[in-house]
């Protein structure tokens, strides 16, 4: 799936030549693939995009500039104009993977802690978040406009035309040397996608298994037989398994220690809606500075507890969960 997200991105910095509409193509793009995919695999995928492009530009000007003897003032100025464009590329993309991971059960891992405590399903999850995250979703796509047109804080800045017509002259290249096989691989890949966007939006099976199936369908579609290539992608996803490992285990000594329970029973003294205020506070400032999934499972898990016990309504768990969930993602 990755050599798909490449070629999707590739396509639209190529395709696209106004800034700003590139700019709100990344963001929705990101924010797209961020609601059926983990937001750290899209934006990866773009930092690879980006970083790539710089690589085939930065050995074509190397190459001139090893032939004239030195580094010239205009390709100096030539590269640090595309790095601000990429720079500005790279954070829209990074805002359109926040907001689109916070809308989906799967966006982001404590949404599915969040979604299963809760009992929601797909459908149900992003219905009850909406009426948070989609004028937040709005709000995102104006300002993605409004810095773009203003041109503030390093944004706005315009793809240089020696380094379109590098990049252009590159990806017709590529395009010409890609075999009959590479190209149905990428129609395989993308057929795949459709399948996982409607196996999770209909919740057609559990997550777990619809994870597997597109793992099953892409080795066997695409050719993969040997076991080292299907590792490789395993291999990319560890130091993130092993951090999700750690952070659950230091949940199940603060869960065990009872250490946020005084917090939350101060929380839940107040009235229903300085309830959702302050869990919404509190998850923002905590998850400014020490992981979401961290702070999301302790969070629903004192809520969910309060309920259980009878302090509070199943109506307000329900609001105290969309008041957690956002609360995780979005600050």
């Amino acid at each position: 799936m990755k050599t798909l997200l490449l070629f999707v991105f590739t396509r639209l910095l190529l395709r696209i030549r106004s800034k700003t509409l590139l700019s709100l193509a990344f963001f929705l793009a990101a924010a797209f693939l961020s609601a059926f995919l983990d937001a750290l695999t899209v934006i990866a995928v773009v930092i690879g995009v980006a970083t790539g492009f710089y690589d085939i530009y930065h050995r074509y000007i190397t190459e001139l500039d090893q032939q004239a003897g030195s580094i010239t003032n205009e390709h100096a100025q030539t590269l640090e104009q595309f790095r601000a464009f990429l720079r500005s590329l790279l954070m829209h993309a990074g805002v359109g993977t926040a907001l689109g991971g916070v809308m989906t059960m799967v966006g982001e891992p404590q949404n599915l802690i969040i979604a299963k405590t809760a009992g929601w399903d797909f459908a149900s999850f992003f219905l009850r978040m909406s009426a948070v995250t989609v004028p937040v979703f709005l709000c995102g796509i104006a300002t993605c406009i409004l810095v773009e047109r203003v041109k503030i804080c390093g944004y706005g800045a315009t793809l240089p035309d020696t380094v379109r017509q590098v990049l252009e002259d590159y990806g017709r290249k590529t395009s010409a040397e890609r075999a009959p096989q590479e190209r149905v691989m990428l129609w395989i890949q993308g057929v795949i996608g459709i399948w996982l966007i409607a196996a999770l939006a209909f919740h057609l099976a559990e997550v777990g298994l619809i994870g597997l199936s597109v793992i099953i369908l892409v080795t066997s579609f695409c050719g993969i037989t040997e076991e080292h290539a299907i590792g490789k992608a395993f291999q990319d996803a560890m130091p993130f398994t092993a951090l999700l490992t750690v952070f659950f285990a230091i949940v199940a000594v603060i869960i065990d220690q009872q250490l946020f329970t005084p917090l939350i029973q101060f929380v839940l003294q107040g009235s229903a809606q300085n309830q959702l205020t302050l869990f919404y506070l509190f998850n923002g400032l905590l998850s400014s500075i020490s992981d979401n999934v961290f702070v999301g499972s302790i969070y629903i898990n004192e809520a969910h507890q309060a309920f259980v016990q009878g302090r509070i309504s199943q109506k307000q768990f329900e609001l105290l969960a969309v008041a957690i969930n956002t609360g995780t993602n979005l600050p």
